[in-house]
């Protein structure tokens, strides 16, 4: 298994915190569950992250079977629309979005 995650790092605008979430849990997560071989889309808060960062808002997480699935996901046009959905995530958000690839092994999820 491998794991696609895209770490939050800083914080939500004051006052944007409520639409932050409805973004992410009504737009993102449902389209991230359309990206060609994902296994499960989960997002995490920094209390329920293996990584140790005190400035980690929030981790979005894709599980796949494999990095050749996690290639063809990013080749897809769910990626494109993703892109266009996050612009309005990224308004609302101060600080930094990066995006990384693990092994299971390297990034164990609780229950995996």
């Amino acid at each position: 298994m491998f794991i696609r995650c895209a770490f939050f790092r800083g914080k939500v605008k004051a006052g944007m915190e409520e639409a932050f979430d409805r973004h992410v849990h009504e737009k993102l997560v449902p389209l991230w569950t359309r990206f060609p071989g994902v296994l499960e889309v989960r997002v995490l808060r920094q209390i329920e992250s293996d990584v140790s960062d005190p400035e980690l808002a929030m981790v979005l997480s894709t599980r796949y079977a494999s990095r050749e699935d996690i290639a063809l996901a990013l080749d897809s046009p769910v990626r494109y629309e993703s892109r266009e959905l996050s612009k309005r995530l990224f308004e609302m958000f101060d600080g930094t979005v990066f995006h990384t690839v693990f092994s299971a092994e390297e990034f164990p999820l609780a229950g995996a």
